[in-house]
C-alpha cells in the first residue's frame, strides 16, 4: 500500500494518490492531472477510482479531466447530483483497491454531499481518514458553502457537529487524519500549518472536538467570526458540479506568445485585462498602464478567484521568463480559463517596442515615520480584518484588500493614499487596482507592518479581555 499526499501551497490543498496491488484511488486532485497519471504509469498501476470528497469552492478539481482519460469511475458521497457520469455512494459503501478497502462515510455539515473516506489495510484495520472539509487539523469546514441549499448556515453547523461525533470522533485514536486543506486556506478559520495528524490528537486540540461541547456551542463556536466566502467560491463550486473544459484546451489557448503589438491590441480592442505575474518590486520599478499586479510568489490563485469578478475574464499575461504555462496552470486552478497569452520577451520587450511604461512611487518605512511627523498623512491598511485587529498603527483608515471591490467608496480618488499591507505582496496588488481606477496618488511601503513595527510609529494592539 502507498499513500502520498500531493500538498500544494498556494491553495493550502491536499490530494492524495493511493495505490495497492496495481490498483489506484485520487482524492480531491487538482486541474492538471497529468502528474497523477505519471505516477500510476511509473507503478505499472491503473487509476480505478476519483474520489471527491465534496463539491470544492476553492478550486476546481481535476475529477472530470482524469476520469475522461484513464476510464476511472468518479465517486461523490451520497445526494451529489451532477452533469456527467459520476457513481453516488451510499453511506457505508465499501470500494476495493488492491487488497485494501475505502469505505464512504457520509459527514454532511460543510456541504450536504461532503463525505470522509475511511481507508482499511489488507487486515481489516482501520488506517487512516481522508475527512476533506469536515475536519482539518485545529478546526473543521465552514458550514455556509452548500449549493442551492434551502438549509441556512446553522442548519448545517448543527449538520456537522453530528457527523464530527457520529462518524469522525468514535474511530480509534490512531488513526491518521489527511485533510483537504491546511493553513491560509479560506475554508475554515483555525486551521493548523500541519498538514497529517491523527484522531487522538485532534480529540485532545481541536477546539470544535471538545466531548463536552453542546450542539448550540459547536454552532456559536463555528460561526464565530466567520467572514463570508470569497466571490468565486460559489463559481467554482458550480464547475465541479456542471464540468468544465478540458485543461489541456485551456493551457493550449492561454499559453501563446504576443508580440507587444498584438498584446496591446488585445488590451485595448478586445478588452482583455492586462494581468502582470511578476514579482511585488519588478512592477512597482516599471509595468504596463492599467495593469493588474497579483504575483506569482504569493497567494497569486485566491487573490486572483477573490479580485477579478468574472470568471469569464479575458486575461493576458505579463510574466516572468519561462513561467507563462504556470501562470495559466495555476489560474484554471481557480476557473480562470480565459487566457489568451502572455506578452513575449517581458517588459523589456514591451520598453524596446517604445510602448508607455508606467511606475509606482514607494517609500521606506523608516522615510514614512520621518514624514509623519510633519505632514497629516493618509495611510490605508490593506491587511485582513484579523491582522488589523490584533496590531495596527495609529490613525490609519483599514482597507482590507479582500473587500477592495465592494469598498471603492471608502477612499478618494483625489487624495494622496501610502499604502501597507503585512510585507509588501498584497499592498502593491492593492496599488494597481486603485491606479486602473483612476487613483493616481499613491505611494507604496515597501517592506510593510513588518518593516512599519521596527520604527517608532505608534502601534495599538488588541488586549484579550481576560489579561486585563
Amino acid at each position: 500500500m502507498k499513500i502520498e499526499q500531493i500538498y500544494t501551497g498556494c491553495l493550502a490543498q491536499g490530494a492524495y494518490y493511493i495505490e495497492s496491488e496495481g490498483e489506484v484511488a485520487i482524492i480531491d486532485p487538482l486541474r492538471e492531472i497529468q502528474p497523477y497519471i505519471d505516477k500510476a504509469n511509473a507503478e505499472n498501476a491503473k487509476i480505478k477510482y476519483v474520489f471527491e470528497t465534496h463539491f470544492h469552492a476553492d478550486f476546481v478539481s481535476g475529477h472530470v479531466d482524469l476520469a475522461n482519460k484513464t476510464g476511472a469511475t468518479i465517486v461523490f458521497g451520497p445526494g451529489a447530483e451532477t452533469s456527467y457520469d459520476i457513481h453516488s455512494a451510499t453511506d457505508g459503501e465499501i470500494f476495493k483497491i488492491g487488497n485494501i478497502t475505502i469505505k464512504v462515510l457520509h459527514t454532511p455539515g460543510h456541504t450536504l454531499e461532503s463525505s470522509s473516506f475511511l481507508l482499511i489495510d489488507k487486515d481489516g484495520k482501520d488506517h487512516a481518514i481522508f475527512s476533506g472539509d469536515t475536519l482539518f487539523l485545529g478546526d473543521v469546514g465552514r458550514p455556509d458553502l452548500a449549493i442551492k441549499s434551502d438549509l441556512t448556515k446553522e442548519d448545517l453547523a448543527g449538520m456537522l457537529y453530528d457527523s464530527l461525533r457520529t462518524k469522525i470522533m468514535t474511530l480509534a485514536d490512531d488513526i491518521i487524519v489527511y485533510p483537504a486543506h491546511g493553513a491560509g486556506s479560506a475554508c475554515g478559520k483555525n486551521l493548523s500549518k500541519e498538514t497529517v495528524g491523527t484522531i487522538g490528537d485532534q480529540k485532545k486540540t481541536n477546539y470544535a472536538l471538545r466531548a463536552d461541547m453542546t450542539k448550540e456551542e459547536f454552532v456559536k463556536e463555528v460561526l464565530d467570526g466567520m467572514p463570508p466566502p470569497p466571490q468565486y467560491f460559489a463559481k467554482n463550486a458550480m464547475m465541479n458540479k456542471t464540468g468544465y473544459e478540458a485543461f489541456d484546451q485551456v493551457l493550449k489557448t492561454g499559453n501563446v506568445p504576443l508580440t507587444p503589438e498584438n498584446f496591446e491590441a488585445m488590451a485595448n480592442h478586445e478588452e482583455a485585462m492586462v494581468l502582470d505575474v511578476r514579482t511585488q518590486s519588478d512592477f512597482v520599478k516599471g509595468h504596463i498602464p492599467n495593469s493588474i499586479f497579483i504575483g506569482l510568489n504569493g497567494q497569486f490563485a485566491p487573490w486572483v478567484g477573490a479580485l477579478i469578478t468574472d470568471l469569464k475574464q479575458a486575461l493576458i499575461l505579463v510574466v516572468p521568463e519561462g513561467q507563462s504555462e504556470q501562470a495559466v496552470t495555476r489560474m484554471s486552478r481557480v476557473g480562470y480559463d480565459n487566457t489568451l497569452g502572455y506578452l513575449e520577451g517581458g517588459i523589456d520587450a514591451w520598453k524596446a517596442a517604445g510602448k508607455e511604461v508606467s511606475t509606482l512611487d514607494s517609500i521606506s518605512a523608516e522615510a514614512l515615520a520621518e514624514k509623519v511627523k510633519t505632514e497629516k498623512l493618509n495611510i490605508l491598511d490593506v491587511r485582513k480584518d484579523g491582522e488589523y485587529e490584533a496590531s495596527h498603527l495609529e490613525d490609519v483608515q483599514h482597507f482590507a484588500l479582500d473587500f477592495i471591490n465592494e469598498n471603492m467608496n471608502q477612499i478618494d480618488p483625489k487624495k494622496t493614499y501610502h499604502i501597507h499591507c503585512a510585507g509588501g505582496y498584497r499592498s502593491v496588488i492593492a496599488a494597481s487596482i486603485l491606479k486602473a481606477r483612476g487613483f493616481n496618488n499613491l505611494v507604496d511601503v515597501d517592506g510593510g507592518f513588518a518593516a512599519l513595527k521596527e520604527t517608532d510609529l505608534p502601534i495599538t494592539e488588541f488586549v484579550c479581555p481576560s489579561t486585563l
